[in-house]
């Protein structure tokens, strides 16, 4: 895995296959092997590119507020580098479908589709922004030991967690990898990102919005209201899962993303 430097820290990157390329930006607070299951497949037929992004997986350094600008733009310096000159699909999941809307709108040029799995167009709400900054000074202060428990029932159905504890166990790797200071900036930053509704009518490219049957953080309702807001976009819901969709249930995520992607 080649480590690409963006300019004040090394971002580890899978880059993988031939073919059209196709970003995947993993979620909070994960790395791209949450993409393992996609990367192998896609890769026969794409370029896949999947980074660990700053402060997550191998890649290190993340300090006081990584807002999703920051993310976006250090996406942009690995397409560089890398040398991706086509647009790309660009597929992110939950704070990687955050980023996927400020690269939008600081890189539109580079998008040729887009993927938007479990995640939301709307700002955070006052209650929620408060909260994220409080996580992140007690992740400060304590570590990242408890966030696993705190999180994992939030990501998983129910049924994920008493019937898949091979993939229990992979996401609480994860989260148990990450930086305590890159988690508390991606907090941060996450508490401070823009509302992106306003502008899902100018997203015109192709667009496949896809959701967990069960997800309890961006519910399939929600995620549908947001597709009827864009011109070029479908919504497919993943039966019997939760806000992991590429991990829960990933043939039929698979499945989908090889539909999408060969239109």
């Amino acid at each position: 895995m080649p480590s690409i430097y963006v300019g004040d820290v090394w971002i580890n990157v899978i880059d993988r296959g031939l073919g059209s390329p196709v970003l995947l930006v993993h979620g909070f607070p994960l790395d791209h092997r949450m993409w393992a299951e996609q990367i192998d497949v896609l890769s026969t037929r794409h370029r896949v590119i999947a980074p660990d992004l700053r402060g997550f997986g191998d890649s290190y350094g993340a300090a006081g507020t990584t807002t999703m600008a920051r993310f976006a733009d250090d996406l942009r310096l690995i397409l560089d580098q890398l040398r991706v000159d086509e647009p790309v699909a660009f597929c992110g999941l939950s704070m990687g479908g955050y980023i996927a809307f400020e690269f939008w709108r600081r890189h539109s040029v580079r998008v040729g589709s887009m993927v938007l799995c479990d995640t939301r167009s709307a700002a955070d709400t006052p209650d929620a922004t408060r909260n994220r900054r409080l996580q992140a000074d007690r992740i400060l202060a304590t570590g990242t030991e408890d966030l696993a428990d705190q999180m994992l029932p939030k990501l998983l159905a129910p049924a994920t967690l008493s019937d898949q504890p091979k993939t229990v166990r992979r996401i609480r790797q994860m989260i148990e990898k990450a930086e305590a200071a890159g988690v508390a900036a991606a907090l941060r930053g996450m508490a401070e990102r823009a509302d992106s509704t306003g502008m899902l009518s100018d997203i015109r490219v192709p667009t496949l919005c896809l959701v967990g049957e069960h997800d309890a953080i961006s519910p399939p309702d929600e995620m549908r209201e947001m597709a009827a807001q864009m011109p070029s976009a479908q919504l497919v819901v993943i039966p019997d899962v939760g806000h992991m969709t590429t991990m829960e249930n990933p043939g039929a995520v698979n499945d989908a993303l090889l539909e999408f992607l060969g239109r």
